[in-house]
């Protein structure tokens, strides 16, 4: 029953009056977040809580599972059932009650930590002349971490590339033994970095929005 109505008050909310929105929903929560399922892991903006549910905004289809576990910049983790979606919007049902406050707080504390994403993702890196292979770990807007056989140094400046991805500078920020943090010259902004782990993984999503 609470995953119905969560329901109905997400899908009125844009005919609510200010005092019905409040009864029924905590506030606007503008945050980037990560939805993890089955399909893999895909960037998300939160709009509306409560202590039963929230909605988010995508900026491509939404995958299509049932269960997804919801990720804050923070690492905060709950647990989420999709109740409806329309476009590139969804709400969910938290499998439990939340503390709201809680959530706010978790979804306030980083707001500059960039969202990482994981992902098995081969590529080439090439510095000069010289080009090895590579798996990106796990990707950000801000940058990656690279697992490659090939040492590079500290600092060193390096170019990125492989199916579905555009040519990247970055930089070698730190280095343990096979791993690599980069640094990218330019950053994505969070539209463009939402498409491309959603094209990397499952592009029929982009295609359908």
């Amino acid at each position: 029953m609470e995953h119905a109505a969560f329901s109905q008050q997400a899908q009125n909310l844009d005919g609510d009056t200010s005092e019905q929105r409040v009864a029924q929903r905590y506030s606007l929560l503008i945050r980037p977040a990560k939805l993890v399922c089955a399909q893999g892991e895909f960037v998300c903006v939160l709009r509306d809580v409560s202590s039963t549910g929230v909605s988010a905004r995508l900026f491509h289809a939404l995958p299509s599972c049932e269960q997804y576990t919801l990720e804050l910049q923070s690492g905060e983790t709950y647990s989420i059932i999709r109740v409806w979606a329309r476009d590139n919007e969804a709400g969910f049902a938290f499998d439990c009650e939340i503390d709201v406050d809680q959530l706010i707080r978790e979804a306030s504390r980083f707001p500059k930590r960039g969202l990482r994403l994981a992902l098995q993702l081969p590529v080439q890196v090439m510095t000069g002349l010289t080009r090895a292979d590579a798996t990106v770990l796990n990707l950000s807007q801000q940058g990656a971490r690279i697992e490659c056989a090939a040492l590079f140094a500290i600092e060193q400046n390096l170019r990125l590339s492989g199916e579905g991805v555009r040519e990247t500078r970055a930089k070698v920020r730190w280095r343990r033994n096979s791993h690599y943090g980069l640094v990218f010259d330019d950053t994505f902004s969070l539209r463009d970095f939402a498409l491309l782990v959603a094209r990397l993984q499952a592009p029929g999503l982009v295609e359908q929005s």
